[in-house]
C-alpha cells in the first residue's frame, strides 16, 4: 500500500543498503510525483499524497562544484592525441572545441563547417544550437581554429559536420560522431596523462581560463549559454567557482 509509512520505510531501507544521498533524494521525489499524480486522477486520498510529499529526503551539506583544469593542464591534455592519425588530429580538434569555446559534447556534434565565421578579425561559431533549442554564438579562439583546420584539411572536408565518426583503420565512416564518442575520447586522454575530468568540466576550464583572461562575465554567461535571473555579483561567484556557471 502507497502512504506516508510505507515511504518512509523505504527511504531507511535505502539508508541501510548505504545507497548514496543523491540517490536517495530522486527515488523519493519520483515517489512524491506519483502520489500527487495519483491524488490528481482519484486514485489516492489527498491527505495521504500530502502526507508522502512530507517525507524527509537526506540532507545533503555544501555543493558539488565540479573539476576543472589550470592552463598547463589544459596544455597538457591537448598534448596527448597522436598527430600522426586522422583520429588523433580529429581528437586533438574535439578536445579544442570543449576547452575553447566551452560547447557542450551535443553541441560539439552538431557543429558545422558552416557555422564557422569569420567576425570583425576575429573567429565565431555563429548559431550553434543549445539546451532547449536556445541558439546563439561563441566565440573560437585562434588556436582552436588552427587546431580544427589541421582536422578538417586532413580529412578533406569541406562543408557538414566537423567531427566525423571514424573506424579502427583511421577512415571516418559517417557524417557526425556521437556525444558518447565525445565522451570516451575526453576519458581516454584524461586517463593518459591521469587527469579525473569529464567533457563538461572542460566547459568549467573554459570559463576558469576566460576568466583568468580578463573576459567580461557576461560574455563568459553568453558564450555557455548559461542564462541567470541572479544578480551580477552572483554570476560572478559563479563563474570563479566554476560548477554552477557551466550548468
Amino acid at each position: 500500500m502507497l502512504n506516508k509509512a510505507a515511504v518512509q520505510h523505504y527511504a531507511v531501507q535505502l539508508r541501510e543498503q548505504h545507497v548514496g544521498d543523491v540517490s536517495v533524494n530522486q527515488r523519493l521525489s519520483a515517489i512524491r510525483k506519483l502520489a500527487a499524480e495519483a491524488a490528481d486522477n482519484g486514485w489516492l486520498p489527498e491527505a495521504v499524497a500530502n502526507g508522502i510529499r512530507h517525507v524527509a529526503g537526506r540532507r545533503q551539506s555544501g555543493r558539488r562544484t565540479g573539476n576543472w583544469l589550470g592552463k598547463q593542464q589544459a596544455e597538457q591534455l591537448l598534448s596527448v592525441p597522436d598527430l600522426t592519425t586522422l583520429k588523433g588530429l580529429r581528437d586533438q580538434a574535439i578536445l579544442a572545441v570543449l576547452i575553447g569555446c566551452g560547447l557542450r559534447r551535443e553541441e560539439a556534434t552538431n557543429l558545422t563547417i558552416e557555422h564557422i565565421h569569420q567576425r570583425d578579425g576575429r573567429w565565431v561559431i555563429v548559431d550553434i544550437q543549445g539546451k532547449r533549442n536556445r541558439v546563439r554564438s561563441v566565440p573560437m579562439p585562434a588556436w582552436t581554429k588552427v587546431l580544427i583546420d589541421a582536422w578538417v584539411n586532413a580529412a578533406g572536408l569541406s562543408a557538414g559536420f566537423v567531427f566525423g565518426p571514424m573506424n579502427k583503420g583511421d577512415k571516418v565512416i559517417g557524417p557526425r560522431t556521437t556525444s558518447q564518442a565525445i565522451w570516451r575520447a575526453v576519458e581516454k586522454y584524461t586517463r593518459m596523462v591521469s587527469l579525473s575530468v569529464a567533457p563538461h568540466d572542460l566547459r568549467r576550464t573554459f570559463a576558469k581560463l576566460a576568466h583568468n583572461g580578463g573576459s567580461p562575465i557576461d560574455q563568459i554567461q553568453l558564450s555557455l549559454g548559461a542564462y541567470f535571473s541572479a544578480d551580477h555579483r552572483t554570476v560572478s561567484r559563479c563563474v570563479t567557482e566554476f560548477g554552477r556557471c557551466a550548468m
